[in-house]
């Protein structure tokens, strides 16, 4: 890891949960997990879907983190956007990180694993960089997505900052 410790920013797209129904239950969930890692957490901000998720994103990139998780939004229903309101902001995606997300559910017995729309990604402004991954909305996929980010995140926001790829002795 290059210099400096990973910053990461956890949004909750919850129309219900903004509005004060209901508690956070994913948000907390990501944040624990990535403190466990080690890294400094900001958030959870908790946001209806649709466009406060975008306007979160960017907030979080202007306060320069170097990644922003978002959980819930991600489904069929016709409330959920997060992934319209992450499209417009990526620079490139990184399909791999969300092709994994969907197969971790799968593999664990989750079948509407399949049917997440997340993304991942990188968003750019102003020479800064961060990595943006859309999670699931419940907290079992939460868990599951944490399991893979857990073995790459920190290293995609080493590469972002210019490190080099791990070379086997």
């Amino acid at each position: 890891m290059s210099e400096g410790g990973v910053r990461v920013a956890v949004v909750t797209a919850s129309n219900r949960a903004a509005a004060g129904v209901y508690p956070d239950r994913s948000g907390p969930v990501i944040a624990e997990r990535l403190r466990a890692m080690g890294c400094a957490v900001v958030g959870p901000w908790v946001v209806p879907d649709g466009e406060p998720v975008a306007e979160a994103i960017r907030r979080a990139l202007g306060e320069r983190v170097d990644a922003v998780l978002t959980t819930g939004g991600t489904g069929l229903t016709p409330q959920d956007r997060t992934p319209e309101a992450t499209r417009p902001l990526l620079s490139f995606e990184i399909p791999g990180i969300a092709e994994a997300l969907r197969e971790a559910g799968r593999e664990k017995g989750v079948p509407t694993a399949v049917l997440s729309r997340g993304l991942a990604g990188v968003v750019e402004a102003d020479g800064h960089r961060m990595v943006v991954v859309n999670l699931p909305g419940s907290r079992g996929g939460v868990k599951d997505g944490m399991d893979v980010l857990e073995s790459v995140l920190v290293h995609a926001v080493d590469q972002l900052r210019g490190g080099d790829h791990v070379r086997p002795e």
